[in-house]
């Protein structure tokens, strides 16, 4: 397998898992129905340990264009090939939302709220404050990037980085995520709005297409500020 298919690969369990217990949470009649916010955050971080175990010895397991700028930004991966992951990330991104759509297929026409439909792919801020919105996923993503370089660095953790990753993300989720939803990860949160856009789903309403560019700016100025001090602290 190459690091492309790897990535593609990746981006794609993590969305299906992570957008997955969204829809389990938001979605009428599921289950998991308003099972509420703790699921949500430990479901995302099982996403991405679960994502980083599967394809981490193919491409590293980015999975997210913030981590890759970042890495490159510090001299860790080559810049001649960012463009190639970050196509991986977005294709992968937007494929594991078309499966989350077709897994919950009966449940979109039995869900009347539209915001709740786009939470399931893609964040929204609890206040919408554009300058604060960013500000928030610049500093959840900059904590992000600058603990996953120390996770990485450190031999202690030999073989359970993924899943210390998987931590650092519920953290950031239960700590960080209240404001806007913690996307850190614009592939994440652009692959899936894309694809909320382009399917038949019922009764789904606005893809907020104004708000979009937040959760891709913070994560990318966020993920390179924190591989830069990590970088020059250490």
């Amino acid at each position: 397998m190459t690091p492309f298919w790897g990535e593609l690969i990746g981006t794609l369990l993590l969305i299906v898992l992570g957008d997955g217990v969204v829809a389990g949470v938001v979605l009428r009649k599921s289950k998991a129905e308003n099972s509420g916010w703790i699921v949500i955050g430990f479901g995302w971080g099982l996403a991405v340990a679960i994502a980083v175990y599967a394809v981490g010895s193919v491409s590293g397991a980015h999975l997210n264009p913030a981590v890759t700028l970042g890495m490159a930004a510090i001299g860790k991966f080559a810049w001649d090939q960012v463009p190639l992951y970050i196509a991986a990330q977005m294709i992968g991104a937007f494929l594991g939302a078309v499966v989350v759509w077709l897994h919950y297929l009966p449940h979109w026409r039995a869900t009347e709220d539209q915001a709740a439909k786009l939470a399931v792919f893609a964040t929204a801020p609890a206040i919408r404050s554009t300058g604060s919105n960013l500000l928030s996923e610049m500093i959840a993503t900059f904590i992000f990037m600058f603990s996953l370089l120390a996770i990485g660095g450190n031999t202690f953790a030999d073989g359970l980085q993924p899943f210390i990753v998987g931590f650092l993300i519920v953290s950031i989720g239960l700590s960080l995520g209240g404001t806007t939803g913690y996307a850190i990860n614009p592939a994440r949160d652009l692959g899936p709005r894309i694809a909320h856009a382009l399917l038949p789903i019922a009764g789904k309403g606005s893809s907020d297409w104004s708000y979009a560019w937040v959760p891709i700016l913070g994560p990318v100025v966020g993920g390179v500020l924190g591989a830069l001090a990590y970088s020059f602290m250490f």
